[in-house]
């Protein structure tokens, strides 16, 4: 029962992640994602077969908090100002707008608690399941899209605030094993040390801004 209530909550997470890198691109002058139909928060066309469904698929049958990854939007770095700096806000739009959706969940969390008393018990306890769940689920979308490698949004982030020359280097050398890079922190169980840490951490801190 638990993947029919939450895997809305993952799937609109990571579409509207996609959406908002194509729409700031979109507002500094690329309009690649509108003109291929993605500029849009119809699931259709963000939907991954690995990302989308067999990955909240396997967590599911495991057992592991669900999460997965949109179909990536497309964005071409020519069509912007300053291709670096601005590829740099492009990706980073993402992972801000999942904390905004943590913050978002928190204070509805805030408020159902204030409104208990109003609603009934199962329906209170759905709730805090869901924005709990939506809570930490978009914080731990925006941290993993932060590790400074590529393909992940961090990778992009770091590209934009280097030096010129730094920058060239690093995503010559990362860029071309990131990939592999990422699968092996995966794999190896690596990437919950990096991830789990700053994710309970600001987890945390909107439990304690928003009083919960």
């Amino acid at each position: 029962m638990d993947i029919i209530v939450l895997l809305p909550v993952l799937f609109f997470s990571i579409i509207l992640h996609e959406f908002a890198h194509g729409y700031v691109a979109y507002r500094m002058g690329d309009d690649t994602a509108y003109l291929s139909g993605r500029l849009t928060l119809n699931p259709i066309y963000h939907v991954d077969l690995v990302g989308t469904i067999l990955v909240p698929a396997v967590c599911w049958l495991f057992g592991w908090p669900l999460f997965g990854w949109a179909k990536p939007v497309p964005v071409n770095p020519v069509r912007l100002p300053s291709p670096r700096k601005d590829m740099g806000k492009v990706a980073f739009a993402g992972p801000a707008i999942n904390l905004i959706l943590a913050a978002l969940c928190a204070a509805l969390l805030k408020l159902t608690l204030v409104l208990h008393a109003h609603l009934g018990q199962h329906t209170v306890l759905a709730l805090m399941h869901i924005l709990q769940y939506g809570m930490f689920i978009n914080v731990f979308l925006a941290v993993f899209n932060l590790i400074p490698i590529p393909p992940l949004d961090g990778g992009r982030v770091a590209t934009a605030l280097l030096p010129v020359q730094t920058a060239m280097k690093y995503d010559l050398f990362v860029g071309r094993y990131g990939m592999w890079i990422v699968v092996a922190l995966i794999l190896t169980g690596v990437v919950k040390y990096i991830i789990f840490p700053p994710t309970f951490l600001i987890v945390n801190v909107l439990v304690k801004i928003f009083g919960l």
